[in-house]
This record gives C-alpha cells, sequence and structure tokens, in this order.
C-alpha cells in the first residue's frame, strides 16, 4: 500500500473577515498526480502558499511526507519544491547558467553535471547556451519545472502550470509533469483548466466555497453525475460537465 505523503485535515484561512478555506480535508499517495480544481478566486493557491510554509493556517492538522508544517517546516521545504503561476527564470542568463545557480543556492554537487542532465532530459539541450529571454513560452515553463527538480523533492506544487501557454506549449508541459509521476515525484497541481485535470490526474478534488466538495478519479466523479441519455448512442459526460453540475449543486444547496 502506498504512504500518504500529503495530509491535510480541518484547513482554515480567513483573509479579512473573508473565510477562504473552510474546512479542508485531502490526502495525497507517494507518486500520485492530484488536481485541485476550482474557479478563480476558490482559495488553490492559497492551499499552494499554506502547505509550501508561505503562509500560516488559521487552523487545521497537514504534513509532508510526514512532517508538520508549522513545527518541522524546514524539513517541509526540503522535502518540496514549488513552481508558481509565473516563471521564476532569470531571462538575463542562459537556459544552462539558470540550473546551476539554483544548484549553487541548493548546495548540491557538481551543480553543472546536473545542469546537463536536466537540460536533456527536458529537451532543452541545443537552447543550453542560450538565454532565457529568447525561449518559448513551451521551453521557458519547462526550464522552470527542471529548475524545480534540483535536489529532488518528493513532492513538487505546479499553481496553473500552463496559464497563458499555447495549445502545443501545454501538451509539453503535460509530458513533463506525466514523466514526473512515473519517477515517483508527487505533484500537486491546481489547474481552471478541466482537460489538464482530465489528461493528467490520478485523482481530482473541486475546491468550491471554502470546502473540497467532491474528489475522486474520473471514474469516481463520472458516477456522481446524472446517468448518460441514452439516444442513439451513450455519451460519457467530460469533466466540463460533471464540474458545473457539482458546484451547480451545491450553490443550490446554500441557497
Amino acid at each position: 500500500m502506498h504512504d500518504m505523503v500529503i495530509q491535510v485535515n480541518s484547513l482554515k484561512k480567513t483573509y479579512k473577515n473573508n473565510a477562504v478555506l473552510k474546512d479542508v480535508n485531502f490526502e495525497i499517495q507517494r507518486g500520485e498526480i492530484f488536481a485541485l480544481l476550482g474557479s478563480n478566486g476558490a482559495g488553490k493557491t492559497t492551499i499552494v502558499n499554506i502547505l509550501s510554509t508561505l503562509m500560516k493556517p488559521d487552523s487545521g492538522d497537514v504534513r509532508i511526507c510526514g512532517y508538520d508544517i508549522a513545527r518541522e517546516s524546514g524539513k517541509v521545504r526540503q522535502s518540496i519544491s514549488l513552481t508558481g503561476q509565473f516563471a521564476a527564470v532569470d531571462g538575463i542568463l542562459t537556459g544552462r547558467e539558470n540550473l546551476v545557480l539554483i544548484a549553487k543556492l541548493r548546495g548540491v554537487k557538481n551543480p553543472g553535471v546536473i545542469a546537463d542532465h536536466l537540460l536533456e532530459r527536458f529537451g532543452l539541450s541545443e537552447a543550453a547556451d542560450k538565454r532565457a529571454s529568447v525561449y518559448s513560452g513551451g521551453m521557458t515553463r519547462r526550464l522552470d519545472i527542471a529548475m524545480s527538480l534540483i535536489g529532488t523533492p518528493d513532492v513538487i506544487f505546479l499553481d496553473e502550470p500552463t496559464t497563458g501557454l499555447d495549445p502545443e506549449a501545454r501538451i509539453e508541459v503535460w509530458k513533463t509533469v506525466k514523466e514526473l509521476s512515473k519517477s515517483g515525484t508527487t505533484i500537486l497541481l491546481t489547474t481552471q483548466y478541466l482537460e489538464e485535470a482530465e489528461q493528467l490526474a490520478d485523482k481530482i478534488a473541486i475546491l468550491h466555497g471554502g470546502r473540497i466538495i467532491a474528489d475522486g478519479t474520473l471514474g469516481e466523479l463520472k458516477k456522481l453525475f446524472p446517468p448518460a441519455k441514452k439516444e442513439y448512442i451513450e455519451k460519457q459526460p467530460t469533466l466540463e460537465e460533471i464540474f458545473l453540475a457539482i458546484v451547480g449543486t451545491e450553490k443550490g444547496d446554500a441557497q
């Protein structure tokens, strides 16, 4: 049985009398891609910021790789990496120099060797000595993810990793994320793109009204959707239809 790498229990966070997270609970197993879905302002980035120790929760018990985020934040930081919505790439430096810089900051041995290995792994060897400012959106995001892998973290947080990318670049990033998961890295992915969750996620959670209102595999979420209408063919619901049906139901309950 897989061990739980991320455990979130009764997580709460309020901003200026606005309860962003009311009672959030979920678990993620080792090597899983877990997609957190939600509209703009649903609190996805707040969850990522709390789990990556950038923000303190009001209450709740959160453990990453067994470490308590409040009492053992240093150990949590050693176990994780965060790729935010905007690439943390220095455009003045080359791709290789960006990687070497991060490797030196993290105290990794043989930074040049590590950089070359990652450039090859992410298909960036030919562009290694070009300034990152001339990279395409997909290349920049791949470099950003490569930088986040230095030091081999157990967990990677990808906060809306394909926002602003064209469809081709998005597919490039999807391929990279799938490969990371196969190597045993645990990935928490936040996204507004329902197709992204459908393509990548082992488990999907829908964040709405400060709570996880549904979670499970795509197959399990499909069971929450009304049975397919039998016309000439049986039409399977898309994740978008499931999301809107679940969120719509929740809105109705709240009124």
